[in-house]
């Protein structure tokens, strides 16, 4: 390490961590919790039908107006949050670039705006915006491609972070590539007229790319030390905002992580290695005066999948190996489709103190999740390690983070933005001082291991024998089927155990080849990549019940369309067939139960969902209409299967009507036995947050109800429905605080309470976020 302070620095950063140190963190109690009180959709402050983006955040007015930068619209945004339940739309102000940073001193924001033309001719502003009037009052020439800024505790000083990002599509897309980075800091002496600039050059200062240095992130001490990170060089460096002169720096070295999934191949498996993996950090803040923590989200070679704590003196003091990865995938949250590049990503970093406690989140850009650990006061240089104290839920890519202690609350700014996906940007509001809601599902560990039973994309749901025991089970996002076993008398429940689905016998492989000889024209159709070599199945499980062998009975949904019996190559080629799936209680597949072939012949995508068991037959819903088989596009079947005679009939659920203003379609989920002939449904769109409309529970009775078997002029009956619940009007996700799922996959019944769980899309697409919904007196 280089370091060169003063002594004077020294001794003062000494004194103040010394009487830090004497302050002995309280616990954080079940009531001093943070709870996301509201999400607020960025398009309120523009258009529901425009792309806006949420990247940074800050506040202003002791917490009570919070402003972030929208890149999609070349703006800074404004949120009133006097009342932080119900935030208000505060408009906008346009800085004629890319806004990359923004920050607070007193009563302008000062927003740090890139209008590079490339990579070479780079540019870039300070925009200084009167936060009463929302005009821009001063306009601070930077001189290049800025990224972020940070205002001094006691706001006689800015930094800004010049990145001059590199060109990742030049050469193999590694630095050095000119012009290189630097600083700026800002003397903010009086009004911003009177506002003075100088240059920080940092060329020589990193190890790995002395010439491109490329700084990334800042923060700035109570002694006006700013810690700079240079994550491309993998280095971390200081800088005396008073003089101006680097005070030194150190490589952010590197870790080995044992426990980690490092393979993408549709499994989450954390049981990899990967040694001497760069730390890269990206966000970066200050601890104490000798401390700080970074974000090591990795870019070029690295990513060490976690965050670490350090002292200035460039020693790590805490790092969280696999565990920050594991802890993503025992809440459902891991990003499987990154592990073979950095996992959950870690990015952003925030410190406060709240009272007594003091406390460090940590930002996970891909599993959408913010950590919140408790940094517990030590004796003076001693080392602790961080205490995990809570998870919170985000909207998809958190990317800005910011805790305002003044009022006991804590912001997260999130960039995604896909209307036809579901997700909109938004800004998040959590509240201390509650209990948490989140998570609603987590799971135990491997048995004799310390590594989590991983899951996500829950679909179906049912009550187990015992009063505490549901069962549920993941798609097709994942390989190797399997059930897991979920304690619900716990808070939060929890999934205690897996059963892999295994077709030992070669039932399943049997039944897949009779069909594929009657189903020539099926040139994607292949038996063999439904089971693996150890037996295990890759199917798409969307409901499941219990059996009356002691095992499960699985509804299976097929993929593709065919046309009279050949695949549609117009939309998706037909793979597999919808199927019924007998298992035993050790997971072997005992029998397999197809369709007739008439109706095989005209599949189309959106089969099977729920699946009930009432004696010897069996009901299951399908999802959406099968129109090449006859059906009216306002019904799906309701299939009826005898288990006896080994026969199939069917009859029509009416569907409602689409109600989202953002169109789409309206299908069946979960189908769930009530007995004496009565089920409980649901019925949802394929819309989520602000544009989810029908999120519903109905009851049907099949009572007197005669099923029709498949065949020409076959004219099946109309069941009729009635209304238990509108989720939405009811307010079943009111406590969540967050977006409405778009996917509420599964339904169970125990006793007096109603259990509703959301499929995740295995954090795809997806915040990640699986509420488990308990609620009582639906169905009697």
């Amino acid at each position: 390490m280089r370091l060169s302070k003063s002594a004077t620095l020294v001794a003062a950063s000494v004194s103040l961590l010394a009487s830090a140190s004497a302050q002995s963190a309280a616990p954080v109690g079940a009531d001093s919790l943070f709870r996301r009180v509201s999400s607020f959709e960025v398009f309120q402050n523009t258009s529901v039908d425009q792309e806006t983006v949420a990247e940074i955040v800050t506040y202003a007015n002791r917490g009570q107006v919070l402003i972030y930068t929208d890149s999609a619209t070349g703006s800074i945004g404004f949120i009133d949050i006097a009342d932080p339940h119900n935030p208000v739309a505060g408009g906008v102000v346009a800085v004629g670039g890319e806004p990359t940073s923004v920050a607070v001193r007193r009563r302008w924001a000062l927003a740090a705006v890139n209008t590079s033309a490339d990579f070479v001719k780079t540019s870039g502003n300070l925009e200084v915006i009167d936060i009463t009037t929302r005009q821009i009052v001063r306009t601070i020439p930077l001189g290049g491609q800025p990224d972020s800024v940070a205002v001094s505790p006691d706001g006689r000083y800015a930094i800004v972070a010049i990145e001059n990002e590199r060109d990742e599509d030049l050469g193999n897309g590694e630095p050095p590539q000119a012009p290189a980075g630097f600083l700026v800091i800002v003397d903010l002496v009086g009004a911003p007229a009177a506002w003075t600039t100088r240059t920080v050059d940092l060329v020589g200062v990193p190890d790995l790319f002395p010439e491109d240095p490329e700084p990334e992130f800042v923060d700035i001490s109570a002694l006006n030390i700013a810690v700079v990170t240079l994550q491309e060089n993998n280095y971390v460096a200081f800088v005396d905002l008073a003089s101006g002169a680097v005070l030194g720096g150190f490589s952010a070295g590197t870790v080995d992580l044992d426990g980690v999934d490092i393979d993408e191949n549709d499994l989450i498996e954390q049981t990899g290695s990967l040694t001497g993996v760069p730390r890269e950090p990206d966000g970066v803040v200050w601890t104490s005066n000798l401390t700080f923590a970074t974000a090591d989200e990795g870019d070029l070679f690295g990513g060490s999948r976690g965050f670490t704590n350090w002292s200035v003196f460039g020693l790590p003091q805490f790092g969280p190996g696999a565990a920050f990865d594991q802890l993503a995938a025992r809440l459902g949250h891991y990003p499987e489709d990154r592990s073979e590049n950095k996992g959950s990503e870690p990015e952003s970093v925030e410190y406060a103190q709240f009272g007594s406690q003091r406390l460090l989140f940590v930002g996970s850009e891909r599993a959408n999740i913010v950590a919140v650990y408790e940094l517990v006061a030590t004796p003076l240089f001693g080392v602790s390690a961080p205490v995990l104290r809570q998870v919170l839920p985000t909207g998809v890519a958190p990317e800005g983070i910011v805790a305002i202690p003044e009022r006991g609350l804590f912001v997260v700014a999130n960039e995604a933005d896909a209307r036809d996906d579901g997700i909109r940007s938004t800004v998040m509001v959590y509240e201390l001082g509650a209990t948490a809601s989140y998570p609603t599902v987590t799971s135990a560990n491997h048995a004799g291991t310390s590594v989590p039973i991983p899951w996500g994309a829950l679909s179906g749901l049912v009550a187990g024998e015992g009063a505490d025991t549901l069962h549920t089970i993941h798609d097709s996002f994942y390989r190797k089927s399997r059930i897991y076993t979920v304690d619900h008398s716990l808070t939060p429940a929890l999934i205690t155990d897996e059963l892999p689905l295994v077709d030992t016998n070669g039932v399943l492989a049997a039944s897949l080849d009779a069909l594929k000889l009657q189903l020539p024209g099926t040139d994607d159709f292949d038996p063999a990549s439904l089971i693996n070599g150890d037996g295990t199945v890759n199917l798409d499980p969307e409901g499941i019940a219990l059996s009356t062998n002691g095992g499960f009975w699985l509804a299976s949904e097929g993929t593709g369309n065919l046309v009279g019996g050949v695949s549609d190559p117009t939309d998706r080629p037909f793979e597999s067939p919808n199927l019924l799936i007998e298992v035993a209680a050790d997971g072997t597949i005992v029998q397999v139960v197809q369709l007739p072939l008439e109706v095989i012949q005209n599949q189309l995508r959106f089969g099977f969902e729920g699946v009930a068991v009432d004696g010897d037959v069996l009901y299951v819903a399908f999802q959406r209409a099968w129109q090449a088989a006859g059906d009216p596009s306002d019904r799906v079947r309701i299939g009826r299967y005898d288990t006896l005679s080994a026969s199939w009939s069917f009859a029509y659920y009416p569907l409602d009507a689409v109600a989202s203003p953002n169109g789409g379609w309206v299908g069946l989920s979960d189908l769930t036995a009530l007995g004496g002939g009565d089920f409980a449904l649901i019925e949802r769109d394929n819309q989520a947050g602000p544009d989810a409309a029908v999120k519903r529970l109905y009851r049907i009775s099949v009572a007197g109800v005669t099923f029709v078997p498949e065949g020409p002029g076959a004219s099946f009956p109309l069941l009729a429905k009635t209304l238990v619940s509108d989720l939405l009007a009811d307010g079943a996700f009111d406590a969540s605080a967050g977006p409405i799922p778009e996917k509420l996959e599964g339904l169970a019944i125990v006793g007096g309470t109603t259990f509703v769980v959301n499929d995740n899309d295995g954090v795809d697409d997806n915040n990640g976020e699986t509420l488990l919904l308990e609620l009582d007196g639906l169905f009697r």
